[in-house]
């Protein structure tokens, strides 16, 4: 296939595009303006010419035959300023529509649409169980999330399948949550976060990768789906298996009212949230999780 990428510079887009070029597929590298980029050979793919402010999109991405959306700025550096805030909301939906705009365009367009979203969709759960047909939260990352599938989601009116994959947690060994997560247990100030008792809903890169894959070849697979590892943990249970892979003690936790005086709303949203996440629709289309529990993940990601 020949298939646009945004977001193709990021964790999850880096992977996706390496794995998708090891398979020959041609991959598109939807680039701004400005950008520096290191272009692919023309025997991987190329960068295409995209300006998310105009809606101009390159001539390049004549005859693609999926688009997959992972523009997003990050939403774990620094408090969330008014203005910070903004541009978190604008990297995602307003990119998203502006996306879905340049593929109307189109005088032939993608059969797909895969467009990332995240698991902050549900807002905080407690110990609920949730799954592809619960029903959103009402913070900021909720609302984030729901104007961000809603935009994807338009593409369906031009005869687009369209799949949101919710993200968990990401673990990479090449930075991500995980590399923030490890650095005070390597220094041996490693512990729960609050009551510890919240759900993480994690996932391994491998399977992001995997997941994305799937919901670009299986015709099947349509709307939202969890993009999550089949076993989540309390976050008390994920500070002890990261302890063991590390080799260090989880002695010190972190109390929820210091994390709230540094973070401020960030806090609550990204590190005391409890989202009980299960892959529904991933399972049920078949996919098999290379690291379906944590314990092995780790092991894999910080050997």
């Amino acid at each position: 296939m020949k298939i646009l990428v945004t977001g193709s510079t990021g964790l999850v887009g880096t992977a996706l595009t390496q794995s998708l070029k090891n398979t020959e597929h041609t991959v598109c590298r939807l680039i701004r303006p400005g950008t520096a980029a290191e272009s692919v050979s023309s025997s991987e793919g190329f960068d295409v010419s995209w300006d998310p402010e105009t809606g101009h999109l390159g001539g390049a991405a004549v005859g693609a035959d999926a688009a997959v959306n992972l523009a997003g700025a990050p939403i774990a550096e620094g408090r969330w300023s008014a203005e910070r805030k903004m541009m978190i909301r604008a990297s995602r939906v307003n990119t998203t529509r502006s996306l879905v705009a340049a593929l109307a365009k189109m005088a032939i367009r993608p059969r797909v649409l895969v467009s990332a979203s995240a698991i902050g969709y549900y807002g905080d759960r407690g110990d609920e169980l949730l799954n592809e047909g619960s029903g959103p939260g009402a913070d900021f990352l909720s609302e984030i999330a729901k104007e961000w599938e809603a935009e994807a989601l338009k593409a369906e009116a031009l005869g687009i399948r369209v799949v949101c994959v919710r993200l968990g947690i990401v673990l990479s060994r090449n930075g991500g949550a995980l590399g923030k997560m490890v650095k005070p247990f390597k220094f041996g100030a490693g512990g729960k976060i609050g009551s510890g008792q919240q759900w993480m809903s994690w996932i391994a890169l491998v399977d992001v990768v995997g997941i994305l894959r799937l919901a670009l070849e299986d015709g099947t697979l349509r709307g939202p789906i969890n993009a999550v590892a089949p076993q989540p943990v309390r976050n008390a249970d994920f500070t002890q298996a990261l302890a063991k892979a590390v080799h260090r003690p989880a002695l010190f936790p972190v109390p929820a009212f210091a994390l709230r005086l540094a973070l401020g709303e960030m806090a609550d949203a990204l590190l005391l949230a409890s989202q009980r996440v299960h892959s529904a629709q991933v399972e049920k289309a078949g996919y098999r999780f290379l690291y379906p529990n944590l314990p092995d993940a780790l092991a894999a990601l910080l050997s």
